[in-house]
């Protein structure tokens, strides 16, 4: 249920639209994989699923390459791309048999899957309806339904909230989550607030070329040149003595009795500030590192 990506580079003339990037997706694990318009998002999700061919390097899938036994991966791959291809004059039952059926899916195998994902995709009270009278929310949850009507072990979804109202991100945002915890996901997006709402990994594309291949949690400790450490004492302290903590660089005040104390790159200063406040007897209610937000760190690394 893997996917892994292999020195893969794409060429359009002399634009090298992807730049020997490699990175893997484990299984059951969400991946975000950012970057601004034209890093190389779409390339190399359309290099993935078999539209496009690689210039060199590989893709693999479930152990497939996808050069190799592009078929094999098809069964393999639920595919949402940005622009959502779907055949407006049909209903939306009728769209997803005719899907089923181009998956070899026959008989009450396929009347199954179909009311399935009509009923996980909240489309119950949509499914007679022609897809073209639906809303744009409504055709992304078609969408979804399609991609992943075979049962598909890895799903690809480029950019699925593109264009949605903040009612229809919230809830394909949960639709996604809740589909992530079966299954391998690669999700592509340049919003952040997606990031720490749906991944559990990220890997950041820039310019053709992987700039961060993290874990949420720790992308917001990279390339930061001060760490700032938020103290949040009971009643008042004497703040000269806070400016004499080896690494220090600035104390600011941020409330009556709270200080943000900007400190080195790489210089945690909690133990020097606990051992402080235990010596002079000042009662500390709060000691913390702040941590960096993502748009931050995004444009740090992308601009």
């Amino acid at each position: 249920m893997s996917v892994e990506v292999k020195n893969l580079t794409k060429l359009f003339g002399a634009q090298r639209a992807v730049d020997n990037i490699s990175f893997r997706v484990n299984p059951g694990q969400v991946l975000g994989f950012l970057g601004p318009n034209g890093a190389g998002k779409s390339t190399t999700m359309k290099i993935a699923t078999g539209y496009l061919p690689p210039s060199a390097g590989t893709i693999t899938i479930n152990g497939y390459d996808v050069q190799e036994t592009p078929l094999e991966v098809r069964r393999h791959v639920g595919y949402l791309p940005e622009h959502n291809p779907l055949y407006l004059d049909m209903y939306v039952s009728e769209y997803l048999v005719f899907i089923g059926q181009l998956y070899g899916l026959k008989g009450n195998e396929l009347n199954k899957r179909v009311q399935q994902m009509i009923a996980l995709c909240g489309l119950m009270a949509e499914r007679h309806k022609k897809i073209g009278s639906l809303s744009k929310g409504y055709r992304q949850r078609v969408g979804l339904a399609q991609a992943l009507l075979h049962d598909p072990q890895v799903l690809i979804l480029d950019e699925p909230t593109t264009g949605l109202d903040p009612n229809q991100i919230t809830e394909i945002r949960t639709l996604i989550k809740q589909v992530g915890q079966e299954k391998t996901v690669l999700f592509s997006t340049h919003i952040m607030q997606e990031v720490s709402a749906i991944c559990d990994r990220v890997v950041i594309i820039n310019k053709g070329k992987i700039v961060a291949d993290s874990d949420v949690s720790s992308l917001t400790k990279i390339n930061r040149e001060e760490v700032i450490t938020v103290v949040d004492f009971e009643s008042p302290i004497e703040v000269s003595l806070l400016h004499q903590i080896p690494g220090i660089l600035e104390v600011e005040q941020a409330a009556n009795y709270t200080y943000r104390l900007k400190a080195k790159k790489n210089i945690d200063i909690r133990s020097a500030v606990f051992a402080l406040a235990a010596e002079h007897k000042w009662s500390l209610i709060g000691l913390r590192q702040e941590e960096q937000s993502l748009e931050k760190i995004f444009q740090s690394l992308t601009k």
